[in-house]
């Protein structure tokens, strides 16, 4: 069983940043790629950003790309989502996630471990 905690949501203005952190327990992360997703109220879940569990290859859904940035530290078995820029409409609900097959997070396909989300609300 894999434990994924998020931490570092929270209220920003827009055009602020903040840095998500999502901590993982119970497995080694390195052999897993991590993704993060984000569902805002009324809206279907989305992917936001992927990395592959060396590190090597990332993936960002358009609306963020040159905004939000994606790493690992699989030392600390930990994954961070940078988001500068924040635009309002970021706010969402974000949840960490795992698996074994990068392109499963990509496509949406297979994930196999969640985390619980962390709020992040981004004010006018």
């Amino acid at each position: 069983q894999v434990q994924l905690v998020e931490s570092g949501g929270g209220l920003v203005q827009a055009g602020g940043s903040l840095r998500l952190s999502c901590l993982a327990s119970g497995r080694t992360v390195s052999s897993y790629a991590m993704g993060w997703f984000r569902q805002a109220p009324g809206k279907e879940r989305e992917l936001v950003a992927a990395v592959s569990s060396g590190g090597g290859r990332t993936f960002y859904t358009e609306s963020v790309k040159g905004r939000f940035t994606i790493s690992r530290d699989n030392a600390k078995n930990t994954v961070y989502l940078q988001m500068n820029s924040l635009k309002p409409e970021d706010t969402a609900v974000y949840y960490c996630a795992a698996d074994a097959i990068m392109a499963h997070i990509v496509v949406g396909a297979r994930v196999d471990y969640w985390g619980q989300g962390t709020q992040v609300t981004v004010s006018t």
